[in-house]
């Protein structure tokens, strides 16, 4: 049996997409399946702690999301360029994917402000850029104040307070968007489920080019990209 994507393609109302997160974060719905019952159930996130039994482990993911969204303008015409950073390939170079493509080509310069600027380099496999930057400071200082978080295309809503879109155990810095599945999860939701003797564990895993890769028709061709990832022999228990 050959999977397509438009096997999973339903409607789903734009209004139905909530613009900002709900508080507390714990408070979002949540569907449990039962498999051996075949029941669902329509619950709440802090919930979970009660599907949740001693001697569990639940593993997540710390990567925290960097401000990757850059907007710069092409020296010396002008032009608006957007830029969103995915991951480090080399000292100050950084693969990037670019807005509009078509006119990033190698050797085109981009001038973002704060003695922040960009050259392309080349392009790559995957459309993406290579691109070495040139600055005043600590790169990590700069785009913390020039950045923007990279939200999803269907969030159209400005992001009031950036930590909405980090998880609360977000610590070692790399993604460029979150790995949301983590959002819902509370300091006192973590407490009450390690109260419960459920181990929590800690990896790292950046989110970076394959999280906005179109997803081709048919799966089985489709490739993916490679992350960064951090594992150790006794990953960070908390």
């Amino acid at each position: 049996m050959i999977l397509k994507l438009s096997d999973f393609s339903y409607e789903l109302p734009q209004e139905l997409i909530a613009q900002h997160p709900v508080e507390p974060r714990d408070a979002a719905r949540l569907m449990l399946y039962d498999r051996v019952s075949g029941e669902v159930e329509h619950a709440r996130f802090y919930d979970l702690v009660d599907a949740l039994k001693s001697g569990d482990v639940l593993v997540f993911n710390d990567s925290r999301v960097i401000p990757a969204r850059l907007y710069g303008t092409r020296v010396p015409t002008g032009g608006k360029v957007e830029v969103l950073l995915l991951a480090p390939v080399g000292e100050d170079m950084w693969e990037v994917l670019v807005k509009p493509g078509k006119k990033a080509l190698p050797g085109t310069v981009i001038s973002f402000g704060d003695d922040l600027t960009g050259t392309v380099l080349k392009r790559t496999d995957f459309g993406g850029r290579i691109v070495q930057f040139k600055y005043t400071g600590v790169f990590d200082d700069i785009i913390g104040r020039i950045g923007e978080m990279p939200l999803p295309p269907y969030i159209h809503e400005k992001l009031e307070n950036p930590d909405d879109y980090q998880t609360v155990y977000a610590r070692e810095k790399g993604s460029a968007a979150a790995p949301t599945a983590g959002l819902h999860f509370t300091e006192a939701l973590l407490d009450r489920i390690r109260a419960k003797g459920v181990e929590t564990v800690f990896v790292t895993l950046h989110v970076g080019l394959g999280t906005f890769r179109p997803v081709g028709e048919t799966l089985k061709t489709m490739s993916c990209t490679a992350n960064f990832t951090a594992l150790c022999r006794q990953p960070r228990r908390k």
